[in-house]
């Protein structure tokens, strides 16, 4: 049916109409818009004249119609928002830098059949980025987007070629977004190009807030002037009313910050509007816990807004309506969060200063005193974190307290050890060595995070207050089957195991350790001294035999993965040949046959749990033989006898780790084996073997490092080893850990020798602990361990 004629002019007039590739129209609506959008106020910065820095009247933005109630614009943005461009021809403007034919989504997006991208011209001016309808003399200029340096260009997209068969250039201005599009990539490329080294050359803008911070530091010294800058300026001060723009400058669109994870975000200045909102929801909230760690995770998934998030927190603080009250003392634990997280900028952090110590003169003996003293301490401690802090970590900042963090020690009493934001691994394993009386075992010692599924050893330089958050993550996670998750104080590198007396608080850490190898199947041996071992447990725990005494279960005391290498392997039927056989099994399987293959399973596992609890009590009952025969051994005589007999494993005191490992890089077969690394030596074991397929010392070694994020290689004489592992960093720190030892112990060759590049100045170091060489980012790359010409070694292995 056609349409009326009235209904379709109003049409037509509505949509616009093209004709001969030229648009007309949609484009003069749109930029009427525009330039009534243009004429909009920006809250950013504005010059007044010849007037002094203490006369720039700034004001909170606020959503009037009036024109002269509107916040000010920004001078360096604002000299020239659309350049009036004369009747001369477009192609004879002296002005532009670049020109040429563009496609511009004007609404909807490319994929929308019924809204074309439109065609125009374009040109690129050192001020602005403008288009008209054509190249002809006298067109229209539709559009101008003025460049700053705040603007921002997107290269182009391959997704988006993929999709729409254009090649996209998107330029996020103060108030637009161009989305343009051409056919040819070196169009594309030309035109970012020349739009991003127009936006570098401008000038840095800065907002009213920056530049209240210079006057603030410049007039520090001068109480009335200071004055009168806080009363004039009421952006420095506590404000009701939500922020519409943020108090400093970000760049304009959206780049590259979305966080990893479920977490995504807008842009920068939308995100510093939002937070404001989530601060001024802080006063009112009964528990503002949650709101806080919610802030903090913002800023640590993009640090852009922590210098943001601080000049507002310090606006907040600053001449608050009731000083003190709930609302006030809530953004001041919210500062002391921060404060214990991230550190800002030079700028920020002298205007934080100051305002931390106008806030003491002002409001002597108060809370917002207290707080600021203990923000202020922080901030001479903070270096950065990985995590958040935890909801346990803000409610002990909240009240400016220590956490209190318990350690577990194999064999021993757990220990509760006072921690701060600050505290490191080292530091509290120092702590524990001297508690313990460690201070003079030769052995080394570190904190471990240990669950059932794995354990390993936490960095010297760690943060503590970090590792308990991952803790508390991994606890709120429904899919983890296993969150238990602790700090274990254990062994690290074993210089010294024969000479460790029996009697002492290290024997018993000795012989935990020895036990947890032999459950993890570490300790390669015939199944008579397993059941011995499990045994001489028993002794050391319960004493004498007897039925009323407490039993633990059976993987308590024997490795597991024996009773499992007893029972049969699951046979597998061959995969059908033909592809018929292979339609009519997979037809089967989905009907009554496929019940029938369940039930089957289903059975067959059954009869294998009954089989696993028959050899398990079997095994129970000749260990309770041999523990029978122990009757009138004392707890010592048991564990001396424990360790001694796992003592007799040459690999004894090495820390072995699963590998796969390949002669070279190319064209090798991978092999699974252990890799032990110890004091004197490296050693190769097949996994369940007790003596060792290859073993070379440090002498031997010529350089090592990692190759990648998952192999590790260590470079022997004349042949490299590959080693493919999750666990690349924990072996190179074991590694320079027993470098930096060995150094330490053997007497200098010359008055002045070489340092080692391999190994940090251990003198440093407390005796008893991890060398404090750093995480693995500090490690000597590949190739940085040489061995010296003529260096001895004491490993038998060694020739």
């Amino acid at each position: 049916m056609p349409f009326p004629g009235g209904l379709w002019w109003l049409l037509c007039c509505r949509q616009g109409f093209t004709l001969l590739r030229r648009d007309y129209g949609e484009a003069d609506r749109e930029a009427d818009g525009e330039a009534e959008e243009e004429e909009e106020a920006s809250f950013e910065l504005r010059a007044q004249g010849d007037q002094g820095s203490l006369e720039v009247s700034l004001s909170q933005p606020t959503r009037s119609s009036s024109g002269s109630e509107r916040s000010l614009l920004v001078a360096e943005e604002m000299r020239s928002l659309i350049v009036e461009k004369g009747p001369e021809p477009v192609e004879d403007d002296p002005d532009a830098l670049i020109k040429g034919w563009l496609q511009r989504e004007v609404r909807g997006g490319v994929k929308t059949p019924w809204i074309r991208p439109r065609k125009y011209w374009f040109v690129l001016t050192p001020d602005s980025l403008d288009y008209y309808s054509s190249n002809e003399k006298g067109s229209r200029r539709l559009g101008s987007l003025v460049l700053t340096s705040l603007c921002s260009v997107l290269w182009p997209d391959k997704q988006t070629y993929k999709e729409t068969g254009y090649w996209s250039v998107t330029v996020f201005g103060r108030k637009h977004c161009y989305r343009l599009y051409t056919e040819r990539l070196k169009e594309a490329v030309r035109w970012v190009c020349a739009v991003q080294k127009v936006i570098d050359s401008k000038a840095p803008v800065q907002t009213p807030t920056q530049l209240l911070m210079r006057d603030v530091e410049e007039h520090c010294g001068s109480p009335e002037v200071l004055e009168q800058i806080y009363r004039c300026n009421p952006i420095l001060r506590y404000t009701s009313s939500p922020l519409y723009a943020p108090l400093l400058p970000f760049p304009y669109g959206s780049l590259d910050q979305s966080a990893p994870g479920p977490r995504s975000y807008t842009t920068l200045r939308d995100e510093a509007v939002k937070l404001f909102n989530s601060l001024q929801q802080l006063e009112s909230e009964r528990d503002p816990v949650p709101l806080m760690q919610g802030v903090l995770q913002t800023c640590l998934d993009l640090p852009p807004l922590v210098d943001e998030i601080y000049c507002q927190l310090v606006k907040q603080t600053t001449e608050p309506p009731a000083p003190g009250g709930q609302g006030d003392l809530h953004y001041w634990q919210l500062l002391t969060c921060m404060s214990c997280t991230f550190l800002p900028s030079p700028p920020v952090l002298r205007f934080l200063r100051f305002h931390l110590d106008r806030t003491e003169s002002r409001f002597p003996s108060s809370e917002m005193a207290k707080y600021a003293c203990f923000i202020r301490e922080a901030l001479g401690k903070t270096k950065g974190r990985e995590c958040v802090p935890s909801l346990e970590e803000i409610l002990v900042l909240m009240r400016r307290q220590e956490m209190i963090c318990t350690v577990h020690c194999p064999g021993a009493p757990a220990c509760s050890v006072a921690i701060s934001s600050h505290t490191t691994a080292q530091e509290v394993a120092q702590e524990l060595v001297s508690r313990l009386g460690l201070s003079q075992s030769p052995n080394l010692f570190a904190l471990y995070e240990q669950s059932r599924r794995r354990e390993h050893p936490v960095g010297s330089a760690t943060l503590l207050a970090d590792v308990l958050t991952r803790f508390e993550n991994l606890a709120g996670e429904e899919q983890e089957q296993d969150p238990q998750c602790r700090l274990c104080f254990k062994h690290y590198g074993f210089l010294d195991t024969d000479n460790v007396p029996r009697e002492s608080l290290e024997f018993a850490l000795l012989f935990e350790q020895a036990h947890e190898m032999v459950l993890r199947g570490y300790v390669p041996t015939s199944e008579e001294t397993l059941q011995t071992l499990a045994a001489l447990r028993l002794q050391s725990l319960n004493s004498d035999f007897s039925t009323h005494a407490p039993f633990p279960r059976l993987e308590e005391l024997f490795p597991p993965h024996v009773l499992h290498a007893r029972l049969p392997a699951p046979r597998h039927r061959p995969p059908a040949k033909c592809r018929g056989a292979r339609l009519r099994a997979g037809l089967l399987a989905g009907g009554l046959w496929g019940q029938a293959l369940a039930k089957q399973r289903a059975e067959r596992d059954q009869r294998l749990r009954g089989r696993l609890r028959e050899e398990g009590a079997s095994t129970m009952a000749a260990i309770l033989e041999k523990w029978k025969l122990l009757q009138g051994m004392g707890r010592p005589e048991a564990m001396a006898a424990y360790v001694a007999l796992v003592r007799e494993w040459p690999g004894f005191g090495s820390t072995l780790f699963d590998v796969d490992v390949r002669a070279s890089p190319v064209g090798a077969a991978r092999q699974r084996l252990w890799l032990g690394i110890g004091a004197k030596a490296v050693s190769l074991y097949k996994p369940g073997e007790p003596e060792p397929l290859d073993s070379f010392c440090y002498g031997r070694i010529s350089s090592f490092g990692a190759s990648d994020s998952s192999t590790f290689r260590i470079s022997v004489e004349d042949r490299d080893l590959l080693f493919e592992t999750s666990q690349v960093e924990e072996i190179a720190q074991l590694l320079n850990t027993y470098l930096a030892s060995a150094a330490a112990r053997q007497p200098p060759l010359s008055p002045e020798p070489a340092p080692s590049p391999a190994a940090s100045d251990p003198s440093a170091l407390p005796r008893g602990l991890c060398p404090a060489a750093g995480p693995w980012q500090q490690q000597p790359p590949v190739g940085s361990f040489h061995s010296q010409p003529g260096a001895r070694c004491g490993h038998t292995g060694c020739s």
